[in-house]
C-alpha cells in the first residue's frame, strides 16, 4: 500500500534513475543509496529495541523485525 500519488512516484523514480556519480556508474550509485537506506533502517530498529538485551538477543530481534521471521 502506498499513499504517494503516481505522479510523485514517477518524478522520484526519474530523479533516482538520473543520478550519476563522477566515479560510479548510475547502477552503482543506486546500489550504494539502497545500502545506505538499509543501514539507516537497521539503526532505527536497533534504537527501538529494549535496553539491556544481550548481543545475541539484539541480533535475533533485529533479524525478526527486518525480515519478519525468527532466526534459526
Amino acid at each position: 500500500m502506498t499513499d504517494t500519488p503516481p505522479e510523485i512516484e514517477r518524478i522520484m523514480r526519474d530523479k533516482l534513475m538520473a543520478r550519476s556519480g563522477e566515479e560510479r556508474s548510475r547502477g552503482e550509485e543506486r546500489f550504494v543509496m539502497g545500502a545506505q537506506m538499509f543501514d539507516s533502517a537497521r539503526e532505527m530498529v536497533k534504537a527501538s529495541l529494549s535496553p539491556g538485551l544481550s548481543k545475541a538477543e539484539q541480533r535475533r530481534q533485529l533479524f525478526k523485525r527486518l525480515y519478519g521471521r525468527e532466526l534459526t
